[in-house]
């Protein structure tokens, strides 16, 4: 059995711009049809019918991605973005700042418009840019992911394709579970996005290790967690 994907070895391998083309390029990206479409509308319901909403949200693990974040932007004044990975973050930041090379995220803020609100794309971009406060690091292996730093808490705390392959089993996926219910604020949110039943994935010809979850387990480990 393979052994689980390291922090180092995240570092040392992991390619944003290579999974960005691989799994969310218009042309071929695996992920642009089935997931991207359930997330951005079940975000869009969350922040609308659900009527989440408040000050601040925070994304953990965003990845080098902020089509999870379009919906969000409509709903609260601030959003920190929070990666472990520097590459991760680089990319983040070049979309802020609306670098030529950044990843092009336009088909999925059209996408997002199953909120009718009338924004077009580039009105779109500007309100998520301009809500996006900070871009931080964080550490899911850390008692408090942002140490040193203290979080003061967050109305929303949103996760989505991460906690399945930062975590080796079960018991390490709860503790995490409960260090993150620890930054949300008495009766806020806390939001995850992942997927079932995945060992692993590729990004190009690299392979990276998931904790297989199943749908009991999930609500096993949120019941011990507290959330």
């Amino acid at each position: 059995m393979a052994s689980f994907s390291t922090p180092q070895v995240y570092i040392e391998q992991f390619n944003p711009k290579e999974y960005l083309q691989e799994y969310y390029s218009e042309e071929d990206g695996v992920l642009l049809a089935d997931w991207v479409d359930f997330t951005l509308r079940n975000l869009n319901d969350t922040f609308t019918k659900g009527g989440v909403g408040g000050n601040t949200l925070l994304d953990f693990g965003t990845g080098p991605t902020i089509y999870q974040l379009l919906s969000a932007c409509e709903a609260f004044d601030k959003i920190i973005a929070s990666d472990f990975l520097e590459q991760n973050r680089a990319e983040i930041r070049k979309w802020l700042r609306n670098d030529p090379d950044a990843f092009d995220w336009t088909p999925y803020i059209c996408l997002c418009d199953v909120e009718k609100n009338g924004d077009d794309a580039e009105q779109k971009s500007e309100t998520l840019r301009n809500t996006v406060k900070q871009v931080m690091k964080c550490d899911v292996h850390k008692k408090n992911p942002y140490d040193p730093i203290v979080m003061p808490p967050v109305d929303c705390l949103l996760s989505c394709l991460c906690l399945e392959f930062s975590c080796k089993d079960m018991y390490t996926f709860t503790e995490v579970l409960k260090n993150l219910q620890a930054l949300i604020k008495p009766g806020g949110y806390f939001l995850i996005f992942g997927v079932l039943s995945c060992s692993f994935y590729y990004v190009g010809e690299k392979r990276f290790t998931s904790l297989p979850l199943k749908q009991e387990e999930l609500e096993m480990a949120f019941y011990k967690s507290g959330t």
